[in-house]
């Protein structure tokens, strides 16, 4: 928890950006209704409003219907104060109550969760603090506390994104992190070449991505998020590419091109020692590890077509596993191992974002949008975001893993592309 705090603390320090603007597009048919009511505050105006954020961040989901404000009929600050009856009348299914207090320069909300079918308080009052500056932290939390409650899923709603932000005029590139809603956008980087496939350590304090920063090249780099500090990891002739970090954070792999033709290698991230994990004449590029780190999967045109293949990293035994499609790319595996999410595109249509039940082979299309690309899952499984194209500029959209729930997060400027979800943070 320290070193989670520690992020926050140095993110919420960064240079201010232009925040991505989240846009809810479809949801679940039937979702929750929960009643967050105002957070008592008897001090002058906060910064945040945390009873807005938890509602907003449980909205962002697409299984919950927050009700607004304006439509309650009291507002309670504690359960003595709560009548069932009144969140009866306005459809709310759940109510959620908090208080905010201070002492020094520390900030407490407490709150608690009711069940208003069953006329019950799910669980007793909790209490989170911070900063002031750590106020939209403790509003994430307690999202992530109140839809794990009601969901049985882990929340995601205080873990990062890291995304790329490009610009025209002048042309310019920046790594840039944000909550994942798009508030305290934080600039990690900026270069006047190009950034690609930024993707985060297992245990959340590094990011590895392509720049082509030296000799107009691509490299592969390591930035360590907290102090910026960065490593050069590779300088090979031809293509040095899509880093991927086994679950373990111990090795990356990667394409590579040195000898002559694109081929996955792993390296250790320690010693830098490298080991060559496929051997074709095709094109053979976009690792990416098991959720056990037995195997890679990647793309690879060696059977005509871009598709995915799987290899065995001991055994360096080799399989095809996608067949829905004339294009099937850019593989990603779910947390569970059992999905796998991909770019896929059939005679006569435009690239979609598809998953793929590893055991079964069934796929699923998931987005509705076009040219759609750099598909990444949330660390609970529960969604994926991507980058895609809409009114002519690069946006970020996510959609739930049974695509019911649809969002779109388009930028004030630039165009937004490569988003890369952190883990869960500890």
């Amino acid at each position: 928890m320290k070193r989670y705090l520690l992020l926050c603390l140095i993110f919420v320090a960064g240079i201010a950006h232009a925040q991505l603007n989240l846009k809810v597009t479809k949801g679940v048919d039937n979702p929750t209704k929960i009643a967050v009511v105002p957070f008592s505050w008897a001090g002058g105006r906060l910064s945040e409003d945390l009873g807005k954020i938890v509602g907003n961040d449980l909205e962002f989901s697409g299984q919950f219907e927050a009700i607004a404000a304006d439509r309650m009929l009291s507002f309670p600050r504690s359960e003595a104060e709560v009548h069932y009856r009144d969140w009866k009348a306005l459809g709310s299914e759940y109510l959620l109550i908090g208080s905010i207090t201070q002492q020094a320069d520390r900030y407490y909300a407490s709150y608690e969760l009711f069940d208003v079918v069953q006329q019950k308080r799910v669980f007793a009052k909790l209490t989170v603090d911070g900063t002031e500056a750590q106020l939209r932290d403790m509003a994430h939390h307690i999202s992530d506390k109140v839809y794990e409650t009601i969901t049985g899923i882990r929340g995601i709603f205080s873990t990062k994104l890291i995304y790329v932000e490009a610009f025209q005029k002048p042309q310019k590139y920046r790594l840039m992190l944000s909550d994942i809603d798009g508030f305290r956008p934080r600039m990690l980087l900026e270069t006047k070449f190009p950034l690609l496939s930024p993707v985060w350590s297992p245990n959340g304090q590094r990011v590895a991505y392509v720049s082509f920063e030296v000799d107009n090249k691509p490299a592969i780099y390591i930035q360590d998020i907290a102090t910026g500090r960065r490593q050069q990891m590779t300088n090979f002739r031809g293509l040095n590419g899509a880093p991927a970090w086994s679950p373990d954070g111990q090795k990356l792999a990667m394409a590579l091109s040195k000898d002559g033709n694109p081929e996955i290698y792993v390296m250790n991230v320690l010693t830098r020692q490298l080991t060559r994990i496929t051997n074709h004449f095709a094109i053979d590029h976009e690792p990416t590890w098991s959720a056990d780190g037995s195997s890679i999967f990647f793309t690879s045109d060696r059977g005509g077509k871009p598709q995915i293949y799987e290899v065995n990293v001991a055994s360096m035994q080799q399989e095809r596993v996608t067949f829905d499609g004339d294009y099937n790319a850019r593989p990603r595996v779910s947390p569970d191992g059992k999905s796998l999410v991909m770019l896929n595109k059939r005679p006569g249509t435009t690239h979609h974002i598809a998953a793929q039940d590893i055991k079964s082979g069934n796929l699923r299309i998931l987005s509705e949008t076009n040219l759609d690309e750099s598909p990444t899952i949330a660390p609970n499984g529960a969604m994926l975001m991507y980058a895609t194209r809409s009114g002519g500029k690069g946006v970020l959209a996510a959609v739930s893993l049974d695509a019911r729930v649809k969002i779109i997060q388009p930028p004030k400027q630039g165009d937004v592309r490569e988003p890369a979800w952190s883990p869960f943070f500890k």
